[in-house]
């Protein structure tokens, strides 16, 4: 049995489900939703927690997402849609469109694709105009020189890399937008789970670059969508 409690703008409704207190006023406080990640969670769990979420009038979001989970979450929700690749569950109407927002999501890697995906998807469902490049890691320098020209047409550019994570640098120096860089669990042997490039893009040498932890392409997306919202309020 669900508990609501905290109502005024001050103080936002929180809905008790037991197992989970769900912020359902996250939205009116920090821009964006409060958003399911359904590793460790039951799919019956999700389920309940996304439904709250749009029960309360909002977008329901969740990353590392199954297939199982989303078939609990559409027998409560059948609107709900699933983006296999990016692992991600939305329910709801898609925030309103960022107006100068144009995003592009970079990956090195096919093996990265499905963080790429999640950065692309929950950017996309939070209103940004999203575009991708994916495959042109620095194995191969010249494939990521020869999309130069649309690098530089991008507000935001989020660059997803395993291994050595050297292609956000590589990015960074040819372009004067903010770059954010999610380093992935890919790669062989010590590149220990994501640690590698981790460590290599927080040691950019490049200026400019932001880093979010390993796989997490949801929190680029949240981070594009925060830096948008403030430059559009000026």
């Amino acid at each position: 049995m669900s508990r609501t409690y905290g109502e005024s703008a001050a103080d936002p409704p929180v809905v008790d489900l037991g197992f989970a207190r769900v912020d359902a006023g996250r939205v009116q406080r920090q821009g964006l939703p409060e958003v399911v990640m359904c590793a460790g969670k039951t799919p019956s769990q999700v389920a309940g927690i996304l439904e709250v979420l749009v029960r309360s009038g909002g977008l329901g979001i969740a990353t590392k997402a199954t297939r199982r989970a989303y078939q609990m979450v559409r027998k409560r929700l059948p609107e709900a849609c699933f983006y296999p690749e990016a692992r991600v569950i939305s329910v709801g109407k898609a925030f309103p469109r960022v107006e100068g927002s144009n995003v592009l999501v970079v990956s090195a890697g096919t093996s990265d694709l499905p963080v790429a995906e999640e950065a692309a998807v929950v950017a996309s469902l939070l209103g940004h105009r999203v575009e991708r490049i994916y495959d042109v890691g620095v194995a191969g320098l010249h494939r990521v020189l020869g999309e130069v020209e649309r690098l530089r047409r991008a507000s935001t550019i989020v660059v997803v890399a395993g291994m050595d994570g050297a292609l956000a640098s590589v990015v960074a120096g040819l372009v004067d937008v903010p770059v954010i860089a999610v380093p992935t669990s890919q790669g062989y042997g010590a590149t220990f789970k994501g640690l590698s490039a981790l460590l290599s893009m927080l040691a950019s040498c490049v200026p400019g670059v932001a880093v979010v932890n390993v796989d997490n392409g949801f929190g680029a997306a949240a981070l594009v969508h925060r830096m948008a919202r403030r430059a559009g309020s000026r």
